[in-house]
């Protein structure tokens, strides 16, 4: 079941939309369930579903279509690397290579500490600062370079109190 909060922000967003078009709520709806628990797991996509008065399929396959959704435990920090090609030409595959090798940890897995995760993610649309990541879909940066990577990894590791 989702939680009070997730009901109020829910029937919230639902305002927005004519009563008989709940399902436009969905991304919404499980933005919300990850804000609280960091991931979506098949139980919360259900639990959309039935709030929603529409198909388990159906929130299955929104939540699986975009890039920005957790259906696993990400980790503290979710780092999600734009790889499509203007990144991709632009050094991509360098910040993936060395997050990789600074975090012990390849795509789409987590540190052993659980604070970092990593993932490949579609067009963040800044290619003008390409090569970029986002960390927990909040901050993107840009403009990578080893230096700059290891400078957000210090950073992310010493701050204190975040949200998955």
């Amino acid at each position: 079941m989702l939680s009070q909060p997730i009901q109020e922000k829910l029937d919230r967003e639902l305002k927005k939309y004519p009563v008989d078009q709940k399902q436009s709520a969905v991304m919404s709806a499980l933005r919300f369930v990850q804000d609280e628990k960091g991931w979506i797991a098949p139980e919360d996509m259900a639990d959309v579903a039935a709030y929603l008065g529409m198909a388990q399929m159906a929130v299955y396959e929104v939540a699986s279509f975009y890039h920005m959704y957790n259906l696993k435990p990400m980790g503290k920090h979710t780092l999600t690397v734009c790889t499509n090609l203007p990144c991709q030409l632009s050094g991509a595959a360098d910040t993936v290579a060395h997050l990789k090798t600074r975090l012990g940890i390849g795509l789409g897995e987590v540190t052993a500490d659980g604070k970092f995760g990593l993932r490949e993610g579609e067009c963040m649309g800044a290619c003008v600062d390409a090569p970029m990541f986002t960390v927990n879909n909040r901050k993107l940066c840009g403009r990578l370079t080893a230096e700059k990577i290891d400078q957000i990894l210090a950073e992310l590791s010493t701050e204190q109190g975040a949200k998955p």
